[in-house]
């Protein structure tokens, strides 16, 4: 138990200089302090090594510092890293590192457990416990970051919200942490290495473009027909389709930043002609591109890849339209920590 001491990194700058100047000290200590807590990633204020011991006493006695903890780690055959993630109230997340020959990329979570009710995701069964905090959100970027320069000798390149939980349902919190990840005084990411990806909350889309956001978004769209989008996203009955149009037309207006699709093929669910027609019909409302991504199965048998053949179909269909495609190949799976996977096995 922390007591009542406050969590220090809830304090923006200014309110820690405030601090240090209300106990008689100088308004300057605050920014040493900001920069030990954001910068540099202290842990503890024995690490302030250019505060006095009386200062960080000081500090040990009214405040505390809520650091994540990696609990543990594993790697796969191909590179990638998931992390179990230990946060202060003893709750966990998890997080992963995707290597490729040109990048390497966090995919971070934002919830513990998720908001929304996918049926083919392993977190959506979690149910959503609470929502992170900025700086538990900016520490798994931190850790990350670290095990990138040590395992793949390299910086991290690029951040990707689409771990557990649905970013938009905690928006405050997230863009705040992207604030701090983006920030001269965080880490200095550009936001344009950072792409959001949503199951599509049409309100806080049209949100995100009035503040004026500067990353990347992403959909998770897997449907262009209401049916079949509610019938695996059961959400989509309160945000159809419809709704999820018009708050893309109105980002693309506002942002002139293209979107992309993420989409599974499944057999039998999403395969057929008349599922492809009506993505090439979604397509042409705003400039995007799609990337289909492999699925990856969570023990239940209830949805199964699509063939092949169903995935040529989707290619060649988009393709002969103008649209660009990625297939995209899932890493991580052999220690569950694919695209749908995360489910704090651990």
């Amino acid at each position: 138990m922390t007591g009542k001491k406050k969590d220090i990194r809830a304090l923006t700058k200014d309110q820690l200089r405030l601090f240090f100047e209300e106990i008689g000290d100088k308004a300057f200590r605050g920014n040493q302090v900001y920069e030990w807590l954001w910068s540099k990633g202290a842990h503890s204020f024995d690490d302030m090594t250019n505060i006095s011991k009386t200062t960080r006493q000081l500090l040990e006695d009214n405040f505390v510092i809520n650091h994540i903890r990696v609990d543990q780690m594993q790697r796969s055959t191909d590179g990638t890293i998931k992390n179990a993630v230990r946060l202060h109230d003893g709750l966990i997340v998890e997080s992963v590192l995707i290597p490729t020959a040109t990048r390497t990329t966090a995919c971070v979570s934002s919830q513990v457990g998720c908001s929304l009710d996918c049926k083919f995701c392993a977190t959506a069964r979690l149910k959503r416990m609470r929502n992170l905090n900025p700086d538990e959100i900016y520490d798994q970027v931190v850790a990350i970051d670290r095990e990138s320069r040590l395992y793949h000798n390299r910086p991290l390149s690029n951040i990707v919200f689409m771990g557990m939980g649905e970013p938009l349902m905690n928006y405050n919190n997230v863009l705040e942490a992207i604030d701090k990840i983006t920030a001269k005084e965080g880490l200095g990411m550009s936001p344009k290495r950072i792409t959001l990806s949503t199951s599509g909350v049409p309100k806080m889309i049209k949100k995100m473009a009035d503040d004026q956001v500067k990353f990347k978004l992403a959909v998770s769209l897997h449907s262009a027909i209401d049916e079949v989008r509610t019938s695996i996203m059961p959400f989509n009955e309160t945000f159809p389709l419809l709704d999820l149009k018009e708050a893309l037309e109105y980002w693309y207006a506002k942002t002139k930043s293209r979107i992309t699709y993420e989409y599974i093929v499944w057999d039998g669910i999403n395969d057929r002609k008349e599922d492809i027609d009506a993505l090439i019909r979604f397509c042409s409302y705003v400039p995007c591109k799609i990337n289909l991504i492999e699925y990856n199965p969570i023990d239940d048998g209830e949805f199964q890849q699509a063939s092949g053949k169903a995935i040529n179909n989707y290619i060649s269909a988009l393709e002969s339209t103008g649209i660009v495609v990625n297939v995209r190949r899932s890493r991580g799976k052999d220690i569950d920590a694919a695209c749908g996977q995360l489910a704090n096995k651990s």
